[in-house]
């Protein structure tokens, strides 16, 4: 055993009912380090379990897609058809993930359901997301790859080509999640992305009604819309963007009128809340029963990459959701996330804590 082991061990020995947060704060620790920490301990077989393993109150539950980004960054204008010089970066990425890291971030306790391959890409993850993401229940597949996404940026950031290998997460069935039914059920959040399989989709869904839970469904790609649940009522977020919406509701969104009935449309649908996202052209947000707002982007953006920008969008506004912000107060606060996202070269910005995103609010 390590030292940390040995003092969580010590810890447990002397009161082996203290939560995971209080140990945690015992041990000068994040809780997702200390989980991790403990679920090595139970492989092991150092501690048989007790109340500490119990799933804690409180806890936001991120389900879809971990995997590699591989960034192809082109040092000129695409040249197709040959060779085209470029420099290359590697970071952890994926849509749950990235909302997982992010809302970590933001000092929310977040666990990650998915699943991976027993590569060292998954073990890149691990190392990566640990210290903000409780990975303790995350099943590794013999024999199969870990998703990863290739981004091929040109010289002004923005996406080229991407190239998806995720395949693997054909197997985040409904008998996976049900084995972590008890651990879902007892979230504040689940947030599910479309990397997922339809039957799982409606699985978390139908969970989370019976449940009473908070859930938001977020789209990948418009091609995989037709994993989307036949209607939204339970869903407490939906969050898209216009091809998206587009796709899920049969509407052509040509002008401001027509994106306010996409909104409303989705509304329709069952949702609580609504965003429907257009890039530099800001979001269009409505709650049930309101009318729509249309926000701006951040102006003045000096974009690095646009890589994760939406997914921090999505974890700005489920942030100033969960610390019971309004509407206007939660979409501004995912606005600004993404806008700092945009200017980072990072997937999730290293420096994000809630104390900047609030000073970075407040400047704006």
């Amino acid at each position: 055993m390590n030292e940390k082991e040995r003092a969580v061990l010590d810890l447990i020995r002397a009161n082996p009912y203290l939560s995971q947060q209080e140990m945690a704060d015992a041990l000068n620790m994040s809780r997702p380090t200390l989980a991790n920490i403990i679920s090595g301990l139970i492989r092991q077989g150092k501690i048989a379990g007790r109340a500490y393993i119990l799933p804690e109150e409180k806890e936001i539950i991120c389900i879809g897609g971990a995997n590699i980004d591989r960034k192809f960054h082109l040092n000129e204008q695409t040249q197709l058809g040959t060779s085209n010089p470029a420099s290359m970066t590697v970071s952890v990425g994926g849509v749950a993930r990235n909302i997982a890291e992010n809302l970590g971030r933001l000092n929310h306790h977040v666990r990650l359901l998915t699943v991976a391959g027993n590569d060292s890409d998954w073990d890149t993850i691990v190392r990566e997301s640990a210290a903000y993401v409780d990975v303790t229940d995350v099943g590794q597949l013999i024999g199969k790859s870990t998703g990863s996404y290739s981004a091929v940026l040109d010289p002004t950031g923005e996406l080229v080509i991407a190239l998806a290998n995720m395949e693997i997460y054909d197997s985040l069935t409904p008998a996976y999640l049900e084995e972590k039914s008890r651990i879902i059920s007892n979230a504040s959040m689940i947030i599910i992305d479309l990397n997922c399989p339809k039957e799982s989709v409606d699985y978390i869904k139908n969970l989370a009604v019976q449940k009473g839970n908070q859930l938001v469904i977020i789209p990948v790609s418009s091609p995989k819309m037709n994993r989307m649940p036949s209607d939204l009522n339970g869903v407490t977020w939906f969050v898209c963007n216009q091809d998206e919406a587009e796709t899920y509701t049969g509407l052509s969104i040509e002008n401001e009128e027509d994106w306010k009935k996409a909104v409303h449309a989705l509304l329709a649908f069952g949702a609580e809340n609504v965003v429907v996202t257009a890039g530099s052209r800001g979001i269009m947000a409505a709650s049930a029963g309101g009318e729509a707002i249309h926000f701006p982007a951040v102006s003045d953006v000096q974009v690095e990459d646009v890589t994760g920008a939406g997914d921090a969008f999505v974890s700005g506004l489920l942030h100033g959701h969960l610390t019971e912000g309004s509407l206007e107060e939660n979409v501004r606060m995912g606005l600004m996330n993404a806008a700092k996202t945009l200017e980072s070269a990072y997937t999730v910005r290293p420096e994000l804590n809630k104390e900047l995103l609030k000073k970075e609010l407040e400047e704006l």
